[in-house]
């Protein structure tokens, strides 16, 4: 099983990219557990509600990866959790860093903000390019500090998804 992160700040298209891979080469999607607990809860999120958050998510990730696919595609996963815990809040519980870091993962496609358009869709939160560039960087330091596989996509919607099939095509042939 490889198992495949869509990562970086909101309105970079990791939600249609990942349904785009999945589209083309199968296997299983997890979506952002923070959007249907957003939805579902219909108010404000606070830092109470990050471990919940949390283990939703997880709950969703062991799930699908339990029936053990040739390809886990995760829309995102706990880095989100903790960036948005802590640009929201200024902390994060220290066991969703310690959940994350436990858990193998073959590559992150790390997206750039750059070159795309933000789009509200209420409950984004970052509409100028800094903050999101910002939560790009951040998740570019995570992953360089924890030596993770990673890949950044960048330019306009179809050289992503170009970028994303030829990583996914050498992820999956590795």
């Amino acid at each position: 099983m490889k198992v495949l992160v869509l990562t970086g700040p909101e309105s970079s298209g990791k939600s249609w990219l990942s349904s785009e891979i999945f589209a083309n080469y199968g296997g299983i999607l997890v979506n952002e557990y923070v959007r249907h607990f957003i939805e579902s809860e219909a108010r404000e999120t606070r830092y109470d509600d990050i471990s919940s958050i949390a283990h939703g998510q997880l709950t969703w990730e062991d799930e699908a990866r339990a029936k053990q696919p040739s390809l886990l595609i995760l829309d995102t996963h706990l880095l989100s959790n903790i960036l948005w815990s802590r640009t929201l809040f200024g902390a994060c519980p220290e066991w969703i860093e310690q959940a994350l870091l436990a858990r193998h993962y073959d590559l992150h496609l790390l997206l750039n903000p750059e070159h795309v358009a933000w789009h509200d869709d209420g409950q984004r939160c970052q509409p100028q390019l800094a903050e999101r560039q910002a939560f790009f960087q951040a998740s570019r330091e995570w992953l360089d500090q924890h030596r993770q596989p990673y890949q950044v996509l960048q330019g306009d919607w179809k050289q992503r998804k170009e970028a994303a099939f030829e990583a996914v095509t050498r992820l999956l042939d590795a």
